[in-house]
């Protein structure tokens, strides 16, 4: 069974940056694509970034496109979405995600990733 853990997250003034880090254990890291996703109170969970398993392709929100980067690093199971030049519309509960099928193409739909972090709280003040 994976584990997932989210890390990074934190309050920064708005222009900042954060880096994320989401360690996966219990699992075959390299074979999933894998994404962050992040929700606020009363909304539903929103696409942010997902990337290939090999790391070869990513695909981003328009919202944060040209600002944030997902990386990963399959040597040490992790993954990470840098953000930069943040927004108070940034403020959100980050989640990353495991593709529920090893090898697959990711998409945005939520749905099709199986395993979840307990996310981690990021906040841009103005």
């Amino acid at each position: 069974q994976v584990q997932l853990v989210e890390s990074g997250g934190g309050l920064v003034q708005a222009g900042g940056s954060l880096r994320l880090a989401c360690e996966a254990s219990g699992g075959a890291f390299s074979r999933y694509s894998m994404a962050w996703f992040r929700q606020t109170p009363g909304k539903d969970r929103e696409f942010v970034a997902n990337i290939l398993w090999s790391g070869l392709r990513t695909d981003y929100a328009d919202s944060v496109k040209g600002r944030f980067s997902i990386s990963r690093n399959n040597a040490n199971s992790t993954l990470y979405l840098q953000m930069s030049r943040l927004t108070p519309e940034d403020t959100a509960v980050y989640y990353c995600a495991r593709n529920g099928k090893p090898w697959m193409i990711p998409t945005r739909r939520s749905a099709e990733f199986g395993s979840w972090g307990p996310g981690t709280q990021v906040t841009v003040s103005s």
